[in-house]
């Protein structure tokens, strides 16, 4: 798995330009003692009724086995979640009850047949073409974006051929990540280059932060993370989804990312990727800048303005 399962909030260690893996974390103090943590139960329901001011779900649903028998009952969500709910959709999520005695639902995701069974072909054929070049799944230079599908911060399918006829600057990140100098980094130099575009009249640019923790980093978690940094998502997508197909990513882009007990050891690259779905520049690390990344994108009477 590549989330953590203890729920701890997770360390990282990421590649430096031309250093090793490097370790990153937040100190506990010793005494510490962690709160105990509410059983958790896997809920499916359907929602009968959106409530966005109280950011309150209405739902239908199925029996908990153990639990509760299947009933109508109100659940306290995220901001994100209640971005992407709608009225009759099929959901699933894990539901706890609070200190307060209210009744709380995270961890959702849409259940419908006809995105999930697009998203699951896509990860399926990702583990054949990962599979079939074996040693050679790492994509260099000069070769094409693989395919793939996966859900964005309001839970729709976003698979790569919706990329074709745009650039795209790709990277890998998680919302938990603690470290400023790290996933922090990365997404506020995406914004940046987001900006600088946006002000020197490029439209046929597309970024792209694909999540290494999936299990966590679910499309309301990355919905309620864009949003907390004023991000502009109508031309930057957060992806998450099927822990194979990250996985597969990960291998065809040569990102390294393993969870040893609380930590998620990782590696950072940034690709460029032509209107043809062409891998045409790449970085690896976290320390780039607008600028390195920009003439590349500009047109050329442009001068970047930071």
């Amino acid at each position: 798995m590549l989330a953590n399962a203890s729920g701890v909030i997770a360390l990282c260690l990421a590649a430096g330009l031309g250093s090793g893996l490097v370790g990153c974390g937040r100190p506990r103090a010793a005494e510490a003692i962690e709160p105990e943590e509410p059983p958790r139960y896997a809920m499916r329901g359907q929602i009968v009724r959106v409530e966005a001011a109280r950011r309150v779900l209405l739902v239908d649903h199925e029996e908990i086995p153990g639990y509760m028998p299947p009933m109508v009952m109100e659940f306290i969500v995220t901001a994100g979640d209640i971005a992407g709910a709608r009225e009759g959709a099929t959901i699933r999520g894990e539901i706890y009850q609070d200190e307060m005695g209210d009744f709380r639902l995270e961890k959702l995701w849409p259940v419908d047949a006809v995105a999930d069974g697009q998203v699951a072909a896509a990860a399926s054929t990702l583990r054949q073409d990962t599979n079939i070049r074996g040693r050679k799944a790492y994509r260099e230079i000069g070769e094409n974006l693989p395919e793939f599908a996966l859900y964005d911060q309001d839970a729709r399918v976003v698979a790569a051929t919706r990329f074709r006829g745009q650039r795209v600057l790709l990277n890998f990140i998680y919302t938990r990540c603690p470290i400023a100098t790290m996933c922090p980094a990365a997404v506020a130099n995406m914004m940046a280059v987001q900006r600088e575009a946006a002000a020197a009249g490029v439209t046929d640019l597309q970024l792209v932060s694909i999540t290494l923790e999936p299990a966590y980093d679910t499309p309301g978690v990355l919905r309620d993370f864009a949003d907390a940094r004023g991000i502009d998502t109508s031309n930057y997508s957060f992806l998450t989804g099927p822990e194979t197909a990250i996985r597969d990513l990960l291998t065809q882009f040569g990102v390294i990312a393993e969870v040893d007990g609380p930590l998620i050891q990782h590696s950072m690259a940034t690709l460029l990727i032509d209107a043809n779905g062409r891998i045409i520049h790449r970085v690896d690390g976290s320390r780039w800048d607008v600028n390195t990344f920009l003439p590349r994108i500009l047109p050329r009477t442009s001068t970047p303005t930071s």
